[in-house]
């Protein structure tokens, strides 16, 4: 090859997996565009929750739960709200612990339009709040597909409540609110530890503690509505811009950057998806599709912020694959009913992410102090990664235990086998769909 056309050919994998300088520094006073652009993000945010993850959820159950699993979601929105202004911002973003935070805004006292918080300089600290919020709705919501089908209300209420306080806020404050992990170097743009790790173990520990759904693995438990699913997830697949692209907090470059490699990672994840599935059950199916691209959305997350184009493609590719593999073949290999794979998507798919944020975190683009292994050498890099991916997996998943344990004693927490065989429709909420 002749010396230009190796330039040619470098500088087309400098563009592939570079990109231009984002970083950015940021003004310490409030912004209107930052503002107005987090607000927007906050919306879509939220959107992926009510109404996304609902129907994602709803489509994918059998039709005699359908309801029973849009409440679920509606219920611990409603429920994470109160908890969160409360105490879980105050716990999660007051103080500066390395365990846990302080109660200085408890009952968010001293959150007035003025206010502004060190970790967001240019947006009202109400934004921020907010903000905040709906992804501490988001997590604990997830954690709810895996049981589906089989908890009880009232047991799902008591989980949610508790699960936020004691699991969601204290790796949200390690991770984001200036808790050890963060002091430590653990880079998590959007959630990759904070949201799919923390709830896809905590779905794996709840879908082996209540036990596989009565006539699992000999009913036909196809979903009920994918049509339904597919709504969800493309309102998740939007909402997911405002998820990581408004992680930067900011109205700029990165933030761009970030809603452009997801968008990307998810595409990829989707297609790897879809081919997996093709060439090992002959089919591509519509479940598998949106499977991916969910996949795809959850992996890039922890890295959305560090990233470019070049490593959003592999770890889209990586994930597409990994999460398909993950939540069939060794699903039914260790035997659990995991019922609509929040382990195997969210759980397997932040580990990936995780570590991609560790190999491939550039400092062109997230700032010089942001070093990875690819173009930085910054071995120790991944290392970081894998301490806090072990941190979370054993505090999510040790608590996660504890609390359903407790439920488990004290009210219960699976539905009866009538109740069960009826639809929990019917006999939890008195409803049913026609």
């Amino acid at each position: 090859m002749s010396p230009f056309a190796r330039g040619l050919t470098a500088a087309a994998l400098c563009g592939l997996f570079a990109g231009p300088a984002l970083a950015q520094q940021a003004p310490a006073k409030i912004d209107s565009g930052d503002t107005a652009w987090i607000i927007v993000a906050t919306a879509l945010v939220l959107l992926m929750s009510l109404p996304g993850l609902a129907l994602f959820y709803a489509g994918m159950v059998r039709k005699k739960n359908v309801l029973a699993t849009t409440a679920q979601t509606l219920a611990t929105a409603g429920l994470v709200t109160v908890l969160w202004v409360i105490v879980g911002y105050s716990l999660t973003f007051s103080g500066s612990g390395a365990w846990i935070g302080d109660l200085g805004r408890f009952l968010m006292s001293g959150l007035t339009v003025e206010a502004i918080h060190p970790n967001a300089k240019t947006i009202p600290e109400s934004v921020f709040a907010f903000y905040q919020m709906t992804f501490a709705i988001i997590t604990p919501a997830l954690v709810l597909g895996a049981v589906a089908d089989r908890m009880k209300f009232s047991a799902m209420l008591w989980f949610m409540g508790l699960w936020l306080l004691v699991v969601y806020v204290p790796i949200a404050h390690w991770v984001w609110g200036g808790g050890f992990l963060q002091t430590d170097g653990v880079l998590d743009f959007a959630g990759g530890i904070v949201v799919h790790i923390n709830a896809g173990i905590a779905g794996l520990v709840a879908a082996i503690m209540l036990g596989p759904r009565r006539n699992y693995g000999h009913e036909n438990m196809a979903p009920y509505n994918l049509v339904l699913a597919v709504i969800g997830v493309s309102l998740l697949w939007v909402g997911w811009m405002g998820f990581n692209g408004g992680s930067a907090l900011a109205a700029d470059g990165r933030a761009g950057m970030a809603m452009l490699v997801t968008h990307v990672a998810a595409a990829t994840a989707a297609l790897a998806w879809m081919f997996a599935e093709w060439l090992t059950m002959g089919k591509p199916s519509v479940l598998g599709i949106i499977s991916g691209a969910v996949a795809g959305l959850g992996s890039i997350t922890p890295a959305a912020g560090y990233v470019g184009i070049g490593p959003a493609l592999l770890i889209g590719l990586v994930a597409g694959v990994a999460c398909f593999y993950a939540s069939t073949a060794l699903k039914k290999r260790l035997g659990y009913d995991d019922s609509l794979d929040v382990f195997g998507v969210h759980g397997v798919g932040g580990i990936i992410g995780t570590i991609g944020a560790g190999v491939f975190a550039a400092s062109f683009i997230a700032g010089p102090e942001i070093k990875g292994l690819w173009f930085d050498g910054n071995g120790k890099q991944v290392l970081t990664q894998l301490k806090g991916i072990v941190v979370c997996l054993l505090w999510s998943g040790a608590l996660t235990w504890v609390i359903l344990m407790i439920i488990k004693a004290t009210i219960g927490l699976r539905v009866t086998n009538e109740q069960e065989i009826e639809g929990l429709d019917l006999h939890l909420h008195g409803e049913r769909v026609e």
